[in-house]
């Protein structure tokens, strides 16, 4: 892999993670597309320390704010007396489906998983998915701090669908916020808080193994590609979605699928 190809997937994986366009079905597909080599899940991965500091980052202070608050909690005795404190034990509870489903299906996802014609059906599905969620969004929902245990859970499990190249890890957790009648805004937000924890606990588990083996040379430009794009992707979004619909998303997503099929026809 090169510099110039590492910087690409980057940009990529920043704009891809947060927008609900799945990164992991674009580090596949385009390289399949332009007949450069699979680049692999752990460079995927690292790629994803990027945009865990440009998620980091865009909400340090919502960070600052829930540790806070948990920490104040729970030397009162009281650890979910705070709407803030409650929202980030929530957060963690909302992970675990994830973990779980990568434990169990990682070497699926290290291989079977990593197929165009599997991205191009679910970039589709998860178009319509997308679609109808957004046609459901209240514009007078409760912010992120009042989620449920319920919906949490259920966002949670949507993150666990992920997993699978092309889902969208944003757009599987948006739409289920959409479902549950969150605005469009705060959907969108307590997607990109749930993103932290799972993508740290991916990072501690794939990137070790990378740095053994890697040119950090070409991996280290990525990864800052990564990074920067996601925090545009992140701020572009939440401001976005303050007055616009999902639509511009969904329509990506179908032109990318039949883009995927006509290539897949075409070569054959």
């Amino acid at each position: 892999m090169t510099t110039t190809q590492a910087i690409v997937l980057g940009i990529l994986q920043g704009l891809g993670e947060f927008l609900p366009i799945s990164s992991s079905g674009h580090l596949i597909v385009v390289p399949w597309l332009l007949g450069w080599p699979d680049s692999g899940l752990a460079f995927d991965v690292a790629l994803h320390l990027g945009t865990l500091a440009a998620v980091l980052f865009a909400f340090a202070g919502d960070w600052v704010r829930l540790v806070t608050s948990a920490v104040r909690c729970a030397l009162r005795g009281r650890p979910f007396a705070e709407p803030e404190a409650r929202l980030l034990w929530l957060l963690a509870l909302a992970c675990v489906p994830g973990a779980v489903a990568g434990l169990l299906l990682n070497e699926w996802a290290e291989t079977v998983f990593r197929s165009p014609l599997l991205v191009a059906v679910t970039m589709a599905v998860m178009g319509a998915v997308l679609y109808s969620a957004d046609r459901r969004a209240s514009p007078t929902g409760p912010p992120a701090e009042q989620i449920t245990l319920r919906d949490a859970l259920i966002v949670g499990c949507a993150q666990a669908l992920a997993l699978v190249p092309g889902v969208s890890r944003s757009g599987a957790t948006i739409s289920a916020g959409l479902f549950l009648r969150y605005r469009r805004e705060e959907a969108a937000r307590f997607s990109f808080l749930l993103a932290t924890p799972i993508t740290f606990g991916a990072a501690l588990v794939k990137v070790p193994s990378l740095l053994h083996t890697a040119d950090l040379s070409v991996v280290m430009p990525g990864m800052i590609a990564a990074a920067v794009f996601g925090f545009l992707a992140i701020r572009g979004l939440l401001a976005y979605v303050r007055v616009h619909t999902y639509l511009p998303f969904v329509i990506y997503r179908f032109a990318f699928a039949a883009l995927v099929v006509a290539v897949l026809i075409a070569r054959r």
